[in-house]
């Protein structure tokens, strides 16, 4: 992984859980990554996204107020469809959900169930990303 180890990723995160927020925005700062918006439901984000512009974006599925983080990630790869995308969830279904969806044929994403170790997140982002 060399050189891909020292990327530094300019990454959104849409999670619906302050501390878990928290915890992925402070590893994934520690680790040298600039976290650009982060956001606790899905409602806005085309807004901040075109504004952004990040290198990849961590989405939790199940999120408060109108929209999933499915229909978020489906509105961002509408629009930019070669763009990268982790899903980070406690919802196992959604995995077979996302494969079995042809909307996501060819696309750049990958599925993590909670519990997820840290370290995990950060490797799925770089490859992704590279």
């Amino acid at each position: 992984m060399g050189e891909e180890n020292n990327r530094k990723l300019k990454i959104m995160i849409i999670e619906d859980e302050e501390d878990i927020l928290t915890l992925y925005k402070d590893y994934l700062t520690n680790k040298g990554h600039d976290i650009v918006c982060t956001s606790l439901n899905a409602n806005n984000i085309m807004s901040d996204f075109d504004r952004i512009l990040p290198d990849i974006s961590l989405i939790d599925h199940r999120l408060p107020g109108s929209r999933s983080g499915l229909e978020a990630a489906i509105e961002i790869l509408t629009k930019y469809p070669l763009y990268p995308v982790l899903f980070i969830t406690g919802f196992d279904p959604l995995r077979k959900e996302i494969l079995n969806n042809p909307f996501f044929k060819d696309k750049k994403f990958s599925v993590l169930i909670k519990p997820v170790l840290l370290k995990e997140i950060e490797i799925n982002l770089l490859k992704l990303v590279n």
